[in-house]
């Protein structure tokens, strides 16, 4: 059932329980499936344009199993059948930083999913031997940047687009 070291249980401090494990190449229908399930202004967030539609070469992206560098993570309901969440962690080849990026299906939110996704990711990133993990957001991603702030990141400006904000996590 789970064989990857990587994969888990995660629990809420609602009591919600889901697994999470890294994507494979058999998940892109799933995830095709699960962003329709996605609100538009959070398609927006994760992307930082607008989206209607997550099309195959993004899908593909995450499915692939050869990039060491990002790691892209399904969450999915105990049962394992439904995708309720997908997080990344894009990390540059000195392992200086990671980017993480994080989407929830609209009826999963506000159950703690997003919370223990994120913390879930800056772990593998700790024990990864990553510096840092970042966040760029929407400054009206109002929800993520609370989460992100409870769990010890930073808030610094974006000097690139003043409508975005950059979080940062540093680890010891």
């Amino acid at each position: 059932m789970m064989t990857d070291v990587l994969s888990r249980y995660l629990d809420t401090r609602a009591g919600f329980r889901f697994l999470v494990r890294p994507a494979r190449p058999d998940d892109e229908a799933g995830l095709a499936e699960f962003f329709r399930h996605v609100t538009p202004e959070d398609l927006r967030f994760r992307f930082l344009t607008t989206v209607k539609e997550v099309g195959h070469d993004r899908l593909a992206a995450m499915t692939k199993l050869e990039d060491r560098q990002t790691e892209n993570f399904i969450a999915f309901t105990d049962d394992g059948k439904k995708i309720i969440a997908a997080g990344m962690l894009a990390c540059d080849a000195d392992l200086e930083k990671g980017e993480v990026a994080i989407s929830i299906r609209r009826e999963y939110k506000h159950r703690g999913v997003g919370w223990e996704l994120l913390r879930h990711i800056c772990k593998f990133a700790e024990n990864k031997g990553v510096k840092a993990v970042e966040s760029l957001e929407d400054r009206q991603n109002h929800e993520a940047i609370e989460i992100e702030i409870e769990q010890g990141f930073e808030v610094d400006e974006c000097p690139d687009d003043v409508r975005l904000v950059v979080l940062r996590k540093k680890f010891k």
